[in-house]
């Protein structure tokens, strides 16, 4: 009788693609979904023990000019492709190595938010591999309206400013 562990049976933790990972011996970059925002960490392992360098959460988007009242918006693909791009630019500035993505067990459907996270963590720079075809289209990605273009190309700009 095969014994299930407990992270595994709650959809918490693949075992399977966590021991690969760890024997890859590369940084990752961990994508995490809650119920009202993203979450990003740079994790460096050390004999199974990880070690989070980094973490930037779409909350973190309010400081570089996301409308307040769009609150409830930071779980949008435009929110989840600038967490990306924000978190991408600081790990270029801090001179890390550059990452894996860990995706964990959310579910890699093409042209949504995980593949704009990772069209924004490509776009600030760093080298990781993906084929085009899954990214969200740029318009799904710089928001529906011309007000939120705006914004989104302001939050940009302010996110090139790191150094």
């Amino acid at each position: 009788m095969k014994t299930v562990k407990r992270r595994r049976k709650e959809n918490k933790t693949d075992y399977k693609k966590r021991l690969n990972l760890l024997k890859g011996r590369a940084p990752r970059v961990v994508f995490r979904k809650t119920n009202r925002y993203f979450i990003s960490q740079y994790i460096e392992s050390e004999e199974a023990k990880d070690k989070v360098i980094l973490t930037i959460n779409s909350k973190g988007l309010l400081k570089y000019g996301w409308d307040e009242k769009a609150k409830g918006s930071l779980k949008s693909i435009p929110a989840s492709y600038l967490t990306g791009y924000l978190i991408g630019k600081q790990i270029i500035s801090k001179k890390l190595k550059t990452p894996v993505v860990d995706l964990g067990m959310i579910r890699t459907l093409h042209k949504t938010k995980v593949f704009a996270f990772l069209k924004g963590l490509i776009d600030s720079g760093l080298d990781i591999n993906c084929n085009e075809e899954c990214y969200p289209e740029e318009e799904r990605i710089k928001g529906s309206s011309l007000k939120n273009k705006i914004e989104f190309e302001k939050i940009k700009s302010e996110i090139d400013k790191i150094k």
